[in-house]
């Protein structure tokens, strides 16, 4: 097949505008028609900058995932001065709507990271670099993700406590999942749920006809329909997310609108630090250097200073701030406070097989139905619900009618993330709930949302056009199956000693072969699933568009598949652990199990970089149990203790022990 010439600079600053245009004028409807949408975080007033004092008891680096939660706990205590640092600005209102989800991605709001350029994986996408966005705004990523709500497996922070993390266990976990949940998802077991906490989770909103499909497929496997934060993850189950009333509910809304009236807590946005101010001779951090447009500002901390600018940025602002691997910084002529071998090291992310596209006939309609549907004038009196999977053409002018007057619709749904599936591969003990793959099922595809999917995991067009461009108006969905935990660990180090470059970031996919092993198993998996009696009766079929330098291979060998892997290296968006919790004997950890930073007193870092090893399962819910854990530990150390409060609603039997969380 002829392969399209890869698109132009001017080209792609075409496409650029169009899309920043489109997304202009769709926010303005919304804005107008959908005032629950854009007013609800006008309680987020950032504080004017003539008005930031010199010294807080508390400094926040990073109004993400982490950031925001913490901006929250801690500033229950009247007697604090919170302030929270954000280098972006408040969340767009487009933002809330679930299937926008991808279009922020490559925005001012993404810090917009690449990997390095590999010759052993991406070696499909843009220059062989994959597109790591990350939340440069208030609530982080968790305004750019897919808003899954996945906890992981008991076995992952059961492995964290025996790696010397005392306290980390499944039981010493859970009751912080469930200190945050406002659950709204009916009938779950109230010993792993709550309700009545800050973070609301529900299912989507609308799901396409195609997903309770993919549902019956895998129980022609054998396999359940289950509560994968539940008792048992292994199975299939419709998405769980955080969602409110069908949006999105991003951190932002979640913890800092309650708090932000608080006249102790100070959000400052537009504010990118610099660097972590730490006295050479105590080793203790004092405070924090960061620009706020032309201006530069030091503001100081009477107790702690708090990193939760994510798996990228905090090792970088380590660094850059002396704290890392002695060599490095000195090679950049960076003067080295304390060494600390692992800040940037172990990094590890979910890897997957990208565009895996499955074609399929949309069933027989019922007599009625076919006959209405014959109709010349149904067209336009239809909903987007007719439709069997996403196709670009359920984005129409009644979509937008039933979102704003309806609220209901293709709008409230996620075409990326219908339905999970946990399983356990040849490589795992099939008696054991500890799944090694992940396959997040899509209710549409790269092929049929005219490539927005594709240009956030940085397809490069040529492929694009080879793969996809035909199956555009087709039936389509499409299966990302992910490794759970990988063997590869790669790094994140400076390029230079200015805080404004990004940082070198290299994943290291495959570089234990043990992973693209595990993984073709995933992609064997999704063709079982096709090869079931449920997709049969859909004629489901594999894309016949094979990968481009993978076509001398038959899709029923292992060796395509590993192809297609290495061509297709997909992240999906969970970069961790480079600034990993252990011991002090383990001489790559960089905190304690506290999350103090090894030798630097009153400093912590708080987000996702902290896990010693990369969780079962998408990792926001995760790094908001880690900040909900932090911020007890935070006020135990500083001998906060507020009295304990009445339960006002059943949270089930750990639910009931909330109540004695400090």
């Amino acid at each position: 097949m002829a392969t399209a010439a890869p698109l132009s600079p001017l080209q792609l600053l075409s496409a650029y505008g169009i899309k920043i245009l489109l997304m202009a004028i769709l926010q303005g409807i919304l804005i107008i028609f959908r005032p629950d949408i854009s007013t609800w975080e006008d309680g987020i007033i950032p504080v004017e900058l003539s008005k930031i004092r010199d010294t807080y008891d508390f400094i926040i680096i990073g109004g993400g995932s982490a950031g925001s939660v913490l901006a929250n706990r801690l500033s229950e205590n009247e007697n604090w001065q919170i302030l929270l640092l954000e280098a972006g600005t408040n969340q767009p209102p487009l933002a809330d709507v679930p299937l926008t989800f991808a279009l922020y991605q490559n925005t001012p709001i993404d810090w917009q990271y690449r990997t390095e350029p590999s010759g052993n994986y991406c070696l499909a996408l843009r220059h062989h670099q994959s597109a790591w966005p990350r939340g440069k705004v208030l609530g982080g990523s968790s305004v750019l993700n897919a808003m899954l709500y996945v906890r992981a497996n008991r076995e992952d922070y059961d492995n964290w406590e025996r790696m010397g993390n005392p306290g980390w266990s499944y039981n010493d976990v859970l009751p912080y999942f469930m200190k945050s949940q406002d659950n709204r998802i009916p009938k779950l077991n109230p010993n792993y749920h709550s309700s009545g906490g800050y973070l609301t989770v529900e299912n989507f909103k609308y799901t396409l006809p195609i997903t309770s499909h993919i549902l019956r497929a895998g129980q022609d496997l054998g396999y359940q329909e289950v509560d994968v934060n539940g008792a048992q993850q292994t199975g299939f189950t419709y998405t769980p997310g955080t969602l409110r009333d069908g949006l999105r509910c991003s951190t932002a809304k979640a913890f800092l609108q309650p708090a932000a009236g608080r006249s102790n807590l100070h959000i400052s946005v537009h504010s990118v630090v610099q660097k972590i101010l730490i006295d050479e001779i105590s080793k203790t951090a004092y405070g924090v250097e960061f620009k706020a447009g032309p201006l530069t500002y030091v503001v100081k901390a009477r107790r702690e200073v708090i990193l939760s600018a994510g798996a990228i940025k905090s090792p970088q602002l380590l660094s850059v701030s002396g704290v890392g691997p002695k060599q490095h910084l000195e090679q950049l002529g960076i003067r080295v406070i304390h060494n600390l071998p692992g800040v940037g090291e172990n990094l590890q992310d979910h890897v997957g097989v990208g565009g895996m596209v499955i074609v399929v006939d949309r069933p027989p309609e019922g007599p009625v139905k076919g006959l209405l549907s014959a109709l010349p004038i149904l067209p336009s009196l239809t909903s987007a619900s007719s439709a069997f999977t996403f196709t670009i053409q359920e984005l129409s002018l009644k979509a937008l009618v039933d979102f704003i007057v309806k609220r209901d619709g293709i709008l409230y749904s996620s075409t990326y993330a219908a339905m999970l599936s946990f399983i356990n591969t040849k490589y795992e003990n099939p008696a054991r709930d500890y799944p090694d793959i992940e396959v997040i099922w899509a209710s549409g595809s790269e092929a049929s949302d005219v490539g927005v999917s594709a240009s956030a995991f940085n397809v490069a067009p040529d492929v694009y056009n080879s793969m996809f461009k035909d199956l555009l108006l087709q039936n389509t969905f499409e299966a990302l199956p992910l490794l759970m935990r990988p063997r590869s660990r790669g790094y994140v180090r400076l390029r230079s000693k200015d805080p404004s470059t990004d940082p070198i970031i290299v994943p290291n996919y495959f570089e234990d072969p043990h992973d693209l092993e595990v993984l073709i198993e995933g992609a064997k998996f999704v063709s079982r699933i096709i090869n079931t009696p449920t997709m049969k009766n859909l004629n489901a079929r594999l894309n016949p568009n094979k990968m481009p330098g993978c076509e001398h291979y038959d899709y029923s060998t292992d060796n395509y598949w590993r192809c297609h892997a290495r061509h297709y290296s997909a992240t999906n968006f969970h970069p961790s652990c480079t600034c990993k919790m252990g011991p002090a004997s383990d001489k790559m950890a960089v905190v304690d199990h506290r999350l103090r930073v090894h030798g630097i007193k009153n400093l912590r870092v708080v987000d996702t970089s902290i896990m010693p090893h990369i969780t079962s399962g998408n990792t926001n819910a995760p790094t908001i149990m880690i900040a909900e854990k932090a911020s007890d530990m935070i006020k135990q150390d500083w001998g906060y203790h507020p009295s304990p409060k009445k339960e006002t609603s059943d949270k089930g039997i750990i639910g009931g022990l909330l109540n004695n969380l400090i």
